[in-house]
């Protein structure tokens, strides 16, 4: 996923890996989040289970960005989706939030 993304962030910096790239393929949830929390990364999905601030805190991590779906999803709808965080990243960092991303809209749940 790495490759068909490199050049759409523009200015932005960023430095992204994949659960192929980081051996997390088919790993549980758990240890997904551990994994970003500890190496201090933003975790970007679809999934859903990460929206649950009670089991995975955004406090405890750099960021959590959920992109929402309805049904299925092609990758050019990701690819917007992704457009459209990386514009609210070029003006706000996430610091220890969690974003849903919605087509046309972002809500964010702000730190406590």
């Amino acid at each position: 996923m790495r490759s068909r993304y490199t050049g759409q962030s523009g200015a932005l910096a960023a430095d992204g890996v994949d659960l192929t790239e980081q051996r997390l393929s088919g790993a549980v949830d758990a240890s997904i989040y551990e994994v970003c929390r500890n190496e201090g990364r933003v975790l970007v999905t679809l999934d859903h289970d990460f929206g649950h601030t009670l089991r995975f805190s955004p406090d405890a991590t750099a960021g959590i960005v959920v992109i929402e779906r309805k049904g299925r999803i092609s990758p050019a709808m990701i690819l917007e989706r992704v457009r459209e965080l990386i514009a609210l990243l070029r003006t706000r960092p996430i610091d220890r939030e969690l974003w849903i991303v919605k087509p046309g809209r972002i809500r964010i749940h702000e730190r406590k």
